[in-house]
């Protein structure tokens, strides 16, 4: 597999000319694919799936000048005959990860059966947040409130950052198509679960190798082996 995994896109030109290594063709010349189902599960998650497929978003996938783009909501896959959607989706050059909930996200990986699809494919897996985050066997998320949403998490249980702050760990199965985990937004203004020394205590709850990122690095990975493109900040925990 071809996977490059972001915390918020493509922000910057080291990440850039990855993808287009990863694709072996420039992006005009490739078509995508764009998934933003893990966000519905948020207050005004509607709003936020649009604007991210119309291109308002920060680092909006859609306005990188692809030959093609296209909307793979995976909530109405299961109703939809196979035949239908899997053709375009075995032709696509890049599978588009919007964040949101990753258990939601895999949640709907598995129940449209697309999960088992991409594995086989010769498509580029480009993970943003929680669509990094997933890929993992297992993966750790922090929650103010767990949120109502299918699928089932293998476990959840309260953690505490420094000042007192709870939040409740969950830990779910991931796709497995990596052998570490990754925390987003190492940092990040609005992120702070994902500062430093709270990444450090997020990270001890996985039992995987864990990448915290920033939103100017992404891991790139080949057939298994994995590489750290940085304009930014990242730790291996």
């Amino acid at each position: 597999m071809k996977l490059l995994l972001t915390s918020n896109g493509i922000t910057n030109p080291s990440i850039h000319r990855a993808l287009v290594e990863l694709l072996g063709k420039p992006i005009a010349e490739a078509n995508a694919l764009f998934v933003g189902t893990g966000m519905y599960p948020y207050p005004g998650g509607v709003r936020y799936a649009y604007q991210a497929i119309a291109g308002k978003s920060h680092h909006p996938f859609s306005e990188m000048g692809w030959k093609s783009f296209g909307n793979l909501e995976l909530s109405v896959l299961p109703s939809i005959a196979r035949e239908v959607w899997e053709p375009t989706l075995r032709e696509t050059d890049a599978i588009l990860v919007w964040g949101g909930d990753p258990l939601f996200i895999t949640h709907w990986l598995r129940a449209s059966g697309v999960d088992q699809i991409i594995p086989s494919l010769n498509a580029v897996y480009v993970g943003t947040s929680a669509g990094s985050m997933l890929t993992a066997s297992t993966f750790v998320e922090t929650y103010t409130n767990p949120r109502r949403c299918s699928g089932e998490p293998l476990s959840a249980e309260p953690i505490v950052f420094p000042g007192n702050v709870e939040r409740t760990c969950v830990t779910a199965r991931g796709m497995g198509w990596v052998e570490f985990a990754v925390i987003p937004h190492l940092g990040g203004e609005h992120h702070p679960d994902a500062s430093l020394s709270n990444a450090a205590i997020w990270a001890a709850k996985s039992v995987l190798p864990t990448y915290a990122i920033d939103d100017n690095t992404a891991i790139v990975v080949r057939d298994g082996d994995a590489s750290v493109v940085s304009e930014g900040t990242w730790k291996l925990f």
